[in-house]
Order: structure tokens, then C-alpha cells, then sequence
């Protein structure tokens, strides 16, 4: 099949002729006749399978065929807006969208395309989208913003595309998705392209495309990437992963590699170790400026960087043939962005290696990776940098949830089983865990440094009825022990013996005790006091209230009782 035979323009194959593509892939050859005929797409596909080209170039056909018809042409000083509007989750997609329309589109006569992306000036923006304009490519937020100004007219949009649909919902782009297309035509043709549609990703789609929607699947993420090699490389610790990472992209097999972080800090760190060890190495990630991060990518296709450190936010938008290899030095958050990054390499049918450099610590998300793509990873070693312990068992039959069947016998019946593949050979001597041990069922104990142990006969072991008060004679509470009330004599206790009860004589803190409002000082409690700055006499170590002497006079709070100890007060 050509490009001639799905129906498009003459000047668009010229185009396609022109950048070396002669004939479609099988998502191109499947999208472009029925968008062609104004049906709504639900596209699945991989990446570097040309999905892009599969909505650009039924993009470009309407816009030649608002060219033929004068009726459409502005007039001065007009703002009609674009025809074609492109939502992407990320500015390095929407560069890649961009390039491609302008690309094939080279032929069209007064064509413009415009991004609206954050991260970039107003002002730029703003006279773009006063000037005609066939198509526009922009991130939701930043498209919201010029909706909410009323700067950006969308009441003319003809077609509608949504590409990588499930990355924007994951963004969090669900509610500024929806906002959007409340300000388009009811009767547009919308076009999604999406790693899965199931889930929210498929309910918004319900939502914003009609009934008869034409659904292309020609590859999820199960499809085994022929082209790419994948390969997984276990590392003991942070230095042995770096021998690793260096090792790779000292390969003369390396024309481009892209290396890929968790972070944008090990993004950087890396990039900067990198470029003392003399490689041409940049970063990428989303807290760089705008114009610095197109400055990378433009170095990157223009084969002035070998090597770039990136970040998730460049798994979907990096569309350059020359990577060879693809490193994943940090893991991703989510298992499907594995596929989007190692879908950098091998691009257009080329082939590509893609290496995992994985720690012990990353054993869960190696699996469920492995679960996803629903794909062994093959491991592999490098003579002389092999891991010091064997790789762990990766990919094999998860344990059953429900853990060990019950039967007769204790916790599980006819000894414990539970789940004991972690565990290979004999049992280990000497630690009791260590030990296969039996809670009761009809399993021997075997032999035990520590001698026998009793049994758990319920039957053998005497009754709680015939042990006393909680424990007969063992001393316990109950059983003979006297009464707390006949326990008196010598043993001073509560209530017994001659230990003073704290009833009794025991004076009161009463008695004749002067009160604050009788005779004290024959002083109203209100009363200002002269003795002092604020009122209060000064306080001294003879009393409470004293000159600063020793005072003869009886403290003022003793009572007529005894005193409660020989030594003065301290000053308070």
C-alpha cells in the first residue's frame, strides 16, 4: 500500500517522498481512510508505530480543503481561529507535532501552525492566535489560560485531537480537557490517541467523541519489540551501577543514548558527572526554562549532544532516529512510561538496545513491569562487573492470596506450609525461626538443641477449677493466701497492725489556721500596699514578705499544728 492509495493530496505525498517516507505503517494505513472519511478514532498504538502522522495528515487535508473554498478566506483584521486543535500533555510533544505538520505540510500554500505551551511568553503567543491560523497545538493549561482572557477563538474547529490521552488524565488534565471542548463545535471530528481506553481514559472518550467511533488497535503494550533489544542488569550499589552506566556508553556501538532519571536532582548530578568524564552530555527535565530545554533537543537532533539525561517528561516527545540506546538509570513511577521510554530507540524500524540497570530495592517495580508487558526482561552481565549475588527470580507464578490451604492441625493443619519460596535448601541450624516448627498437628518435632519440649495437650494439663484462685498453691493470688483484712499483726499494712492510718489523730490542715480576709496584716484583700513598688512588699530570705532580714516574727502560714518540716521556706 502507498501513501497515493489512501487518498491524499498530491502535495502532501510530494512531502512525505521528500522526508524518505514511501509508504504507510499499518496504524497509517488503517487511520488515515477512515479519519478521511469524517469518523471519530479511538487509536491504540505504540510508539514510533506513526501515530503522529496518522492525525496530522487528515489534518492537513482539511485544511487544503478550506484553501479551494473562497467563502473561508478572513477578512482584514478578521480572527477566526484555527481549524485544527491539538492537545498534548507535554511542550516537547507539541514541538514533535509541530515539526511533523510543518513538514508535511511544506507544500501548503500560506500554512501556520502555532503552539500555545506554558513556560513561553505571552506576547508571542497572543499575536499568534490574532494572525490566521490552521492549526494550533497547545497544553490544557495554558490554552485555558488564553480561553479565560478570551484570546483564543475556538468556534471554528473542524477536528479535534487528542494525543497521548491518558498521559493528560494522569497529569491531571481530565476537568481542563472537558472545559475545552465545551467551547467547540458540537458537530467536530475528534480523534484520540491513547495507550489504553479503559478506565476514565474511556468514560471521557464516551463523553466527547459520537456512537459511531472507529476503534484501531494494532498494538498495545504487550507486543513484543522486535527491533529493541531489552536487557536487565542487576547492580550491588550506587558505584557498581555507575561502573555499569559507564561501561555501556563507552560502547563505539553508541551513536545517541538517553539516559533516564527519576528525578530531576539525579538528572542534573548525572549529567554533571557525565560531562567530567569528557562525554557531550546535557539535561532535560520539566524545571529547566523552556527556551534552554529547546536548545537541548535542537543540540540533540543536530548530533551536537551524544548523550542526554532526562526525566519522564521527555518519554513522549523525543522523535529522533539517531538514539541508539536507551539507559534506565533511575526506574520509572509507573510501569506503561517503561514502554514510552524504551520506544525512544528503534524508532521508524531501526533498531535499538535498551538497558535497565536495577538495584535490589527496585525487585517490586521490575515486576511490575514484567506484569504490564506481560515480557521476561532478559538479564544480562558484563565480564568482570557481575553482580555479587545471584538475580533474584523476577518473573515467575505469583503465591496464591489466600496463602496456605487450612486442614486439620494447628494454624493451617498437618503442619505450617505457607509461602516458602523465598526459602531454598535444608533448614538453617540454631535460630528456633530458622526452623520448620509444628503448632500442633501430627508433624514430628525433630530434633532440638534445646531439649524436649512439652507438649500442647489440652488434656494432659490440669483443669482451671482444680488449680484454686488463679493458681492454687503455685502462690498466686487466691487459694490460701490470707485476706487483705486478717492480714494484720507486725506487717504494717493498709488498715492492720501499728501503722497509723491516715485518719485518726492526723491534724487538718485547718484549725486555727488565720484565713486571708480576717485580721492579716488588718489589710482588705483590694487594699494597696505601700511596702513595695507595684504594691507587694520586697521579698528577702527572712519570709515571704520580709525587708530583707531575718524576721522574729512567726511565718505567716504556720498553723497551730505541727510543722510539716525544720527547714525555712525558700523565696518563691
Amino acid at each position: 500500500m502507498t501513501f497515493e492509495s489512501l487518498g491524499l493530496d498530491e502535495a502532501l505525498v510530494r512531502a512525505l517522498q521528500s522526508a524518505g517516507y514511501e509508504n504507510p505503517t499499518d496504524v497509517q494505513a488503517r487511520a488515515i481512510p477512515a479519519a478521511l472519511a469524517g469518523r471519530d478514532l479511538r487509536v491504540c498504538s505504540n510508539t514510533g508505530s506513526g501515530k503522529t502522522a496518522a492525525f496530522v495528515l487528515p489534518a492537513l487535508m482539511k485544511v487544503l480543503a478550506a484553501r479551494q473554498d473562497p467563502a473561508n478566506k478572513p477578512k482584514k483584521g478578521e480572527v477566526r481561529g484555527p481549524r485544527i486543535l491539538v492537545l498534548v500533555p507535554t511542550r516537547e510533544l507539541s514541538m514533535q507535532v509541530a515539526k511533523a505538520a510543518s513538514n508535511y505540510g511544506r507544500n501548503v500554500p500560506f500554512m501556520s501552525v502555532t503552539s500555545v505551551v506554558g513556560g513561553v511568553p505571552y506576547p508571542a503567543q497572543l499575536k499568534a492566535l490574532r494572525s490566521p491560523l490552521d492549526i494550533l497545538i497547545a497544553t490544557p493549561g495554558r490554552l485555558i489560560d488564553h480561553i479565560g482572557s478570551g484570546k483564543a477563538v475556538l468556534e471554528n474547529v473542524e477536528m479535534l485531537v487528542l494525543d497521548e490521552a491518558d498521559r493528560m488524565l494522569d497529569m491531571g488534565f481530565i476537568e481542563d480537557i472537558e472545559h475545552i471542548a465545551e467551547q467547540l463545535p458540537a458537530n467536530r471530528q475528534t480523534l484520540m490517541a491513547s495507550a489504553t481506553f479503559a478506565g476514565e481514559v474511556g468514560r471521557l472518550a464516551q463523553r466527547l467523541q459520537k456512537d459511531d467511533v472507529e476503534r484501531i488497535e494494532i498494538a498495545g503494550h504487550t507486543e513484543k519489540h522486535e527491533n529493541i533489544t531489552q536487557q536487565l542488569m542487576w547492580a550491588d550499589d550506587l558505584d557498581h551501577k555507575h561502573a555499569l552506566l559507564d561501561h555501556l556508553l563507552t560502547d563505539r556501538d553508541v551513536d545517541q543514548a538517553v539516559v533516564f532519571t527519576s528525578t530531576q536532582i539525579d538528572a542534573d548530578r548525572l549529567a554533571d558527572r557525565l560531562a567530567q568524564m569528557g562525554h557531550s552530555v546535557a539535561a532535560l527535565h520539566g524545571g529547566m526554562p523552556q527556551g534552554r530545554r529547546n536548545r537541548v533537543l535542537q543540540n540533540l537532533r543536530s548530533r551536537q549532544l551524544r548523550i542526554l539525561v532526562a526525566t519522564d517528561v521527555a518519554a513522549r516527545g523525543i522523535d529522533v532516529p539517531t538514539i541508539t540506546h536507551v539507559v534506565n538509570y533511575g526506574l520509572p513511577l509507573k510501569a506503561e512510561d517503561y514502554v514510552h521510554r524504551i520506544g525512544r530507540t528503534g524508532r521508524a524500524g531501526r533498531s535499538g538496545r535498551a538497558v535497565t540497570l536495577a538495584e535490589r530495592r527496585d525487585v517490586a517495580m521490575i515486576r511490575r513491569i514484567q506484569h504490564y508487558t506481560t515480557q521476561a526482561i532478559p538479564v544480562a552481565t558484563v565480564a568482570g562487573l557481575e553482580p555479587s549475588r545471584p538475580a533474584p527470580e523476577m518473573f515467575g507464578a505469583r503465591p496464591p492470596r489466600g496463602g496456605a490451604p487450612r486442614g486439620k492441625g494447628g494454624f493451617g493443619g498437618g503442619g505450617y506450609q505457607g509461602n516458602r519460596d523465598f526459602r531454598s535448601g535444608p533448614p538453617r541450624g540454631g535460630s528456633p525461626f530458622e526452623r520448620e516448627r509444628s503448632f500442633g498437628g501430627d508433624r514430628p518435632q525433630g530434633d532440638r538443641p534445646w531439649g524436649d519440649r512439652p507438649s500442647f495437650n489440652r488434656n494432659e494439663r490440669p483443669q482451671f477449677q482444680d488449680r484454686g484462685s488463679f493458681g492454687g498453691d503455685r502462690g498466686g493470688f487466691g487459694g490460701d493466701r490470707p485476706r487483705f483484712e486478717d492480714r494484720g499483726g507486725d506487717r504494717p499494712g493498709f488498715g492492720g497492725g501499728d501503722r497509723p492510718s491516715f485518719g485518726g489523730e492526723r491534724p487538718s490542715f485547718g484549725g486555727d489556721r488565720p484565713r486571708f480576709g480576717g485580721d492579716r496584716n488588718e489589710r482588705g484583700p483590694f487594699e494597696k500596699r505601700a511596702d513595695g513598688p507595684h504594691g507587694h512588699a520586697p521579698r528577702g530570705p527572712g519570709g515571704f514578705h520580709s525587708a530583707g532580714k531575718p524576721s522574729s516574727a512567726k511565718p505567716r502560714f504556720a498553723s497551730s499544728g505541727p510543722s510539716f518540716g525544720k527547714r525555712p521556706r525558700k523565696d518563691v
